[in-house]
């Protein structure tokens, strides 16, 4: 959710997550949450936004348990779980947190393509550095590569990788081959691989 001092807000489309370690490895878009718990998450980070009086960018982290939200977590800046917006958002959030903070009109939050896919890349416990394997994760059609030039250690965020796609399924695949490469993966790659070279051929609009 964004929020300008004039009062004007705006939300994101909802995204799920996935921990391992404690840390975010994977997020999709949109969520695989039914329509009305869309609509009541929404006016949630709406209400939270006003009430705190939000100047800027602030990402919300809820539970769905049974029909209930529960709030997690609320991080007042630019989040790594937004990251994906880079690509698959008109406005990223880095920019819309930009336009808030100067109190100008916020941008649209509509997604570019019907699904999206962002992998993280976190350090290695062999300290392997992604850099390394940037050409075959450039290599692969769809995928959107960040390496934040970072020195390589253990459980650190390294980068990540976002692809678009006509469907959740596809855009995993595609985001999942390339970071696979970056992180010096095989348990995946074979088969993230083989689905990437099959969707990424008939996705419109994706850009190659």
């Amino acid at each position: 959710v964004a929020r300008r001092p004039s009062g004007e807000i705006v939300t994101y489309p909802p995204v799920s997550t996935v921990q391992r370690d404690g840390m975010c490895a994977e997020v999709t878009c949109p969520a695989a949450i039914a329509p009305q718990v869309t609509q009541a998450a929404g006016q949630l980070a709406i209400e939270l936004a006003t009430v705190a009086e939000l100047v800027g960018v602030m990402a919300i982290e809820l539970f769905v348990v049974g029909d209930q939200l529960l709030v997690n977590e609320m991080a007042v800046r630019p989040h790594n779980t937004g990251h994906h917006t880079i690509e698959a958002c008109v406005t990223s959030q880095f920019e819309q947190h930009v336009r808030a903070i100067l109190d100008l009109p916020l941008g649209s939050t509509a997604l570019r393509a019907p699904a999206a896919a962002m992998y993280n890349i976190i350090g290695a416990a062999d300290g392997h550095d992604p850099r390394n394997d940037l050409s075959g994760a450039l290599g692969v059609a769809g995928a959107h590569v960040h390496l934040y030039g970072k020195s390589a250690r253990p459980n650190r965020k390294l980068g990540h990788v976002t692809a678009l796609a006509d469907s959740v399924e596809q855009a995993r695949a595609i985001a999942q081959t390339a970071a696979d490469l970056l992180s010096h993966s095989t348990t995946t790659t074979t088969m993230a691989m083989a689905m990437a070279t099959t969707t990424a051929a008939h996705t419109p609009g994706v850009p190659q």
